[in-house]
């Protein structure tokens, strides 16, 4: 989705990509030039923010990082949460934006609902954005494009599994939340988010989710996104009861003024580019 106006950008080098949760941000800078990213930072708040709380924080960060007082070529803003929910495009009607979220998000007469196309598995994703952050945006840089993150994830996934003919899983964590996705010779088969406050959460909702695929946790591959190590809880209570358990990769196209730690965080931030 893209949000512009008459203003124009001065001529710059530079690609802005911010993501943006309640539980914390990340932005990375992209010289498209010498295809290298620039700049890549995170922030995780200690206590989950109100959507008013997080313009706060945000208008904060713009205040105080040097880096992003400058003008950029083109920004992409992600926006993470779980208001959102996926529509084959044959059963979407732009006029029913509301009905495909009422029975699985808390949703109010008030809110803006907007949808991304996710063009490799002909479908639709409909969610709810952080209308007050996209308004600040759009005043202090104009034309800008934002996404909800699952589609940036879907769409990177099913273009990694396109040519597979294997089943696989994949896990993408963040503090609080985790997605499944699960594809199957190069077709989306399960896109679904949870919550977890322990590792038992994790293994509980992720093996029932095999078992109701019929996925076999002996002979399944699943494979780890997003903020989580070899020596997270999840990882290793994964290993325990799941035989083929490693990490993505991001397979970036970018070289890095400061390369990440790991090849599969930043995930669905770095393929926004």
């Amino acid at each position: 989705m893209a949000v512009t106006n008459s203003n124009n950008n001065e001529l710059t080098n530079l690609e802005l990509s911010i993501q943006i949760s309640l539980s914390g941000h990340s932005f990375c800078v992209l010289d498209t030039n010498t295809k290298t990213i620039v700049t890549l930072k995170s922030e995780r708040f200690s206590v989950k923010k109100t959507p008013s709380e997080l313009l706060d924080a945000i208008k904060h960060l713009f205040n105080t990082e040097t880096v992003l007082k400058q003008p950029f070529k083109a920004i992409n803003v992600i926006h993470v949460n779980d208001w959102s929910t996926v529509v084959p495009k044959p059963l979407f009607n732009e006029d029913t934006l509301a009905d495909y979220l009422k029975f699985n998000t808390k949703i109010l007469k008030t809110d803006f609902i907007t949808f991304d196309d996710i063009h490799p598995n002909d479908s639709v994703n409909v969610y709810v954005p952080f209308t007050n952050i996209n308004n600040f945006i759009f005043d202090q840089f104009g034309s800008f494009t934002y996404n909800h993150f699952s589609t940036i994830l879907i769409e990177q996934l099913l273009t990694f599994e396109k040519h597979s003919n294997t089943p696989k899983v994949y896990v993408h964590v963040s503090d609080t939340n985790f997605e499944i996705i699960v594809i199957n010779k190069g077709k989306l088969t399960l896109y679904n988010t949870f919550e977890h406050q322990t590792k038992e959460d994790f293994i509980y909702y992720l093996l029932f989710t095999l078992e109701q695929l019929q996925l076999n946790p002996e002979t399944i591959e699943v494979l780890f996104l997003g903020e989580v190590t070899k020596d997270s809880p999840l990882f290793e209570i994964a290993y325990k009861y799941i035989r083929h358990v490693s990490f993505g990769n991001r397979m970036d196209t970018y070289a890095f003024a400061e390369k990440p730690t790991h090849n599969h965080s930043n995930f669905t931030l770095l393929k926004s580019l």
